[in-house]
């Protein structure tokens, strides 16, 4: 029974340090947004005319999420983070954005390829088994 709580710990520690770094990458003015298991997370600039946010994020993960070469969803541009550590890759689907720390790059180097790579295989994750750990709404 231990084993179970100390996975289950230390799943939710590094939830919990995900989030952080999301809401640091983050531009403040976005409040209504929804982040993913492998750091995924999506965007809203209406989310008051959606009255269900968690599923509308994950039909639109599902549809825009998984990475097929060859396809506008194999690209990708990248942004250096200035509040915390990392990068946010982004791509094909509006709005929708990967963090990727920069413990999970290897390299020494900073290599634009690897990161953007690394980021598109967490959104193709994300996209083939779409798990929404947080769901921030703007306060009313």
């Amino acid at each position: 029974m231990k084993k179970i709580a100390d996975t289950q710990n230390t799943n939710e520690k590094e939830e919990n340090k995900l989030l952080n770094h999301v809401k640091l990458s983050i531009n403040e003015k976005f409040q209504d947004w929804v982040l993913f298991k492998n750091g995924t997370y999506i965007i809203f600039e209406n989310a008051n005319t959606i009255p269900d946010l968690e599923s509308e994020a994950i039909k639109l993960m599902k549809e825009f999420g998984p990475v097929y070469t060859g396809s506008p969803a194999g690209d990708f541009d990248f942004t250096d983070l200035k509040k915390t550590e990392g990068w946010i890759v982004s791509g094909h689907g509006y709005g929708m954005y990967t963090y990727v720390n920069r413990n999970e790059i290897k390299s020494d180097l900073i290599d634009i390829q690897e990161i953007g790579l690394f980021g598109r295989s967490k959104r193709n994750l994300d996209g083939q088994n779409p798990v929404v750990i947080h769901i921030n709404r703007k306060a009313e």
